[in-house]
């Protein structure tokens, strides 16, 4: 049995822990958002230095927190690649765009491959195999734009923590899948470029906090919403 007092679900969750951490482990809250935020830049100007970075952004909350943390702390080496899966709610791929790319100046390739989703998904009903086909074309892609663009040497991801928690099994084997990501464990092993993952120890409360501090609150946090194509998930492939 897996048990996990950090979701919304579990209504005392949060006290639980809060009262392990600092009642019985004698812990100090020195972990502030606005430090996160600070911690998170520095640690990826170290990781990366002048190297060109890659990043799928779907425009869900983690993707686009990692986007944002990149974009501050490398600038213009980020590139961010925006998948229209044909999954997408109505003008989604439009909002993205214009959010990421016209207001707060990233630089976004979008990338239109509706036909190939959903032909990958025709005839398939279970989720998890859906999850992993979905997974697997967005490598695909990922991989196909980081070959048109020059000395890319990373990849971004907007992993957090339950994403690991979540595909323990997958990843190490000792434990059960509760569902698979295809950032944890489902990448090629051939894969030339590093790995950046700077929310990877976050829960997504903690990620919603430390953005909910930053600046671009009033318009970037108002627009995020955590989907995460749920829509694949749910639907019965035709």
């Amino acid at each position: 049995m897996q048990f996990h007092p950090e979701v919304t679900h579990t209504r005392q969750g949060l006290r639980m822990l809060d009262r392990f951490v600092r009642d019985i482990c004698q812990c100090e809250a020195l972990w502030t958002p606005a430090k996160i935020i600070d911690d998170a830049i520095e640690r990826i100007r170290q990781q990366v230095g002048d190297d060109k970075v890659i990043l799928g952004l779907s425009g869900g909350v983690d993707s686009s927190v990692t986007a944002m943390l990149l974009h501050r702390a490398i600038g213009k080496n980020l590139t961010c690649v925006f998948v229209d899966n044909g999954l997408l709610r109505l003008n989604e791929a439009e909002q993205v765009m214009d959010m990421f790319g016209d207001r707060f100046g990233l630089n976004i390739i979008h990338v239109s491959a509706e036909d190939r989703f959903l032909a990958a998904l025709a005839g398939e009903n279970d989720p998890e195999a859906k999850r992993k086909i979905i997974g697997r074309v967005f490598v695909e892609l990922f991989d196909e734009e980081a070959l048109k663009l020059e000395d890319v040497k990373w990849l971004a991801q907007g992993t957090i923590y339950p994403d690991v928690i979540e595909s323990a099994a997958s990843a190490t084997g000792k434990a059960h899948v509760i569902k698979s990501h295809h950032n944890v464990g489902g990448l090629p092993k051939e894969m030339k470029m590093g790995l950046v993952e700077p929310l990877k120890e976050l829960f997504k409360d903690e990620v919603r906090k430390s953005v909910s501090s930053w600046a671009c609150r009033t318009t970037c946090c108002t627009v995020i919403r955590s989907r995460v194509r749920a829509s694949a998930y749910a639907c019965w492939a035709k």
